[in-house]
């Protein structure tokens, strides 16, 4: 079920994109990146927050806040959330460790 709200999702987003930024919200994303990409900080801090004061709720709401504005950020780069989750199913069974050291000679990854 997850990989096809995924999916939905992705599908909505790049509708939004020839929408006029008065109507949507996303369009409004698409059409400021350095508010879109400030949104994802924001949410990431508000996450980290929600997780060190241990409730739960909060913890699922701004997650949900952080992966939407970061599909909106893979959209707006012509990303998709199957392109991450490719990423996630190459690195299964590897160990992070091993995984990070692969990355550090290899030029534009972190």
């Amino acid at each position: 079920m997850s990989n096809h709200i995924l999916r939905e999702l992705a599908a909505i987003l790049e509708t939004r994109k020839s929408e006029s930024p008065d109507s949507s919200y996303v369009a409004s994303l698409y059409a400021k990146p350095d508010k879109m990409l400030e949104k994802i900080g924001e949410e990431a801090v508000e996450t980290i927050i929600a997780a060190k004061n241990e409730d739960r709720e909060q913890i699922i709401y701004e997650t949900a806040d952080l992966w939407f504005h970061s599909m909106v950020m893979l959209a707006q780069k012509g990303l998709s959330p199957d392109d991450v989750l490719n990423e996630l199913a190459r690195r299964f069974g590897i160990s992070g460790h091993d995984e990070k050291a692969s990355r550090s000679n290899a030029p534009n990854k972190s």
